[in-house]
């Protein structure tokens, strides 16, 4: 028997690729994001995730007023290959109806973990810290439903951006 192997190709996506949405493969209402290439179905949103995203939007409204835009459960532009949908992110204030924002726009960026902390740790705050020192700017990270948020040039968790920053006092949320 003649037994013959065979390579297998794998695509990387891009954030240009806007034929799956238009043939069908998948929906505007799809919780997926694109991580370096692959496309990665998001965990459901539970109440206390939901309950937490909800009193941080509240807080970050008010502290930042019209000084920033927050941002919440939206897409941030990394690279070509990866727009993650990060819980909550500040952004400097300016129009994005042309263009979705990029590292440089980013200042803190939030994510609640509950039923998602080792993947948001090993997966997802790797990216943000690489795209913050690409950028010279932001990166912050959750867990357990408590908020740490970091102010520029500080990435929290397994990875450390440029400079030490302030942080704040960190944000609770309902248990």
């Amino acid at each position: 028997m003649d037994t013959k192997t065979h390579e297998v190709t794998r695509r990387r996506f891009t954030v240009h690729d806007h034929r799956i949405g238009e043939a069908g493969i998948l929906h505007e209402d799809d919780r997926v994001e694109l991580i370096e290439g692959d496309i990665v179905e998001m965990a459901a949103i539970g109440t206390r995730h939901f309950a937490c995203v909800n009193q941080l939007t509240r807080s970050l409204v008010r502290e930042v007023g019209d000084a920033a835009i927050v941002s919440v459960q939206n897409p941030v532009r990394l690279d070509e290959h990866t727009e993650p949908q990060s819980d909550l992110t500040v952004l400097r204030a300016m129009d994005y109806r042309e263009s979705l924002p990029m590292p440089e726009d980013v200042m803190p960026l939030i994510e609640v973990s509950d039923t998602t902390l080792a993947y948001d740790h090993g997966v997802k705050l790797p990216l943000y810290a690489r795209a913050s020192r690409r950028s010279g700017s932001w990166t912050s990270h959750t867990r357990s439903l408590s908020a740490t948020p970091t102010r520029p040039g500080m990435a929290t968790g397994a990875s450390r951006g440029r400079g030490e920053g302030k942080r704040s006092s960190p944000w609770r949320c309902p248990s």
